[in-house]
């Protein structure tokens, strides 16, 4: 099915935008991300962001950090998730990412990273949603995992009620996959077991979210997260919920969802 304009969708409470590209749907994202943080210049001094990673954020990330006039100095980033056990040099770290597509890019207030290579994680993951805590973001950046994770919410960790806002979660074998087949990982048995994640309560305590998940590798989870019952069975499924939340899509990724919908 070839897309060549801006289609437009309401699933519940969650909007849809299908572009003709990931580049457009990328662009789309980040004009809305800029006008969201222009929003804010004049009235506040710090502008929480939480951050996505991984292969589905770069193009965004690129186009978002070229733009001029954003108040970057008024904004504290931190990210959504990171490994444990892995070094900040390795290619897969979510902190090397950031540095290299992000925080090396333009000039923030300050970033906070999951350190997932300290000794304790636990202690890790209770400063950071501390940290969290404090900042109280307003934008969150999200992606969508194969198995519809939202961050390393899988299915067998998500809770929908999380006590937690930061927790070490054991990460399922989708999940680990999906590293390997975006090319982070050797195989699979290189992957991390586990890492340190945002919770779903927390992420949607943030008035406004941003989804961006092109590529045909996504369609399947993408019909999955609008059609099936809202459950943790496929996390990203409760995104139909929030009151706020935009994704972002091309028509790759959109295509098996058009199709079941008779969408033209």
């Amino acid at each position: 099915m070839e897309i060549t304009e801006i289609k437009k969708f309401q699933i519940g409470s969650l909007k849809l935008e299908v572009h003709p590209s990931p580049k457009a749907a990328a662009g789309a994202a980040a004009h809305a991300i800029a006008e969201y943080l222009q929003s804010f210049k004049d009235t506040v001094n710090d502008i929480g962001v939480i951050f996505a990673t991984g292969t589905s954020q770069l193009e965004l990330l690129r186009i978002l950090t070229a733009m001029t006039d954003l108040p970057w100095a008024k904004v504290s980033g931190f990210h959504l998730d990171e490994y444990i056990g892995i070094d900040p040099s390795h290619k897969a770290s979510f902190r090397r990412y950031l540095r290299k597509v992000l925080t090396s890019r333009v000039p923030m207030r300050q970033f906070f990273e999951i350190d997932g290579s300290a000794p304790n994680s636990t202690i890790v993951a209770q400063e950071y949603a501390r940290q969290l805590r404090m900042a109280d973001p307003q934008l969150c950046l999200l992606g969508i995992g194969e198995n519809g994770h939202l961050a390393f919410n899988d299915p067998g960790v998500a809770n929908f009620h999380d006590p937690l806002d930061v927790k070490i979660v054991c990460l399922d074998a989708v999940s680990r996959q999906q590293q390997v087949s975006e090319g982070w990982f050797e195989n699979l048995q290189n992957v991390p077991e586990r890492a340190i994640t945002a919770t779903i309560p927390a992420l949607f305590r943030v008035p406004k979210l941003i989804l961006s998940t092109p590529g045909k590798r996504k369609a399947h989870i993408i019909r999955r997260a609008l059609e099936e019952p809202i459950s943790p069975d496929c996390p990203a499924t409760i995104l139909r919920t929030h009151p706020d939340a935009t994704a972002y899509l091309d028509t790759e990724a959109a295509a098996e969802w058009l199709a079941a919908a008779g969408q033209k």
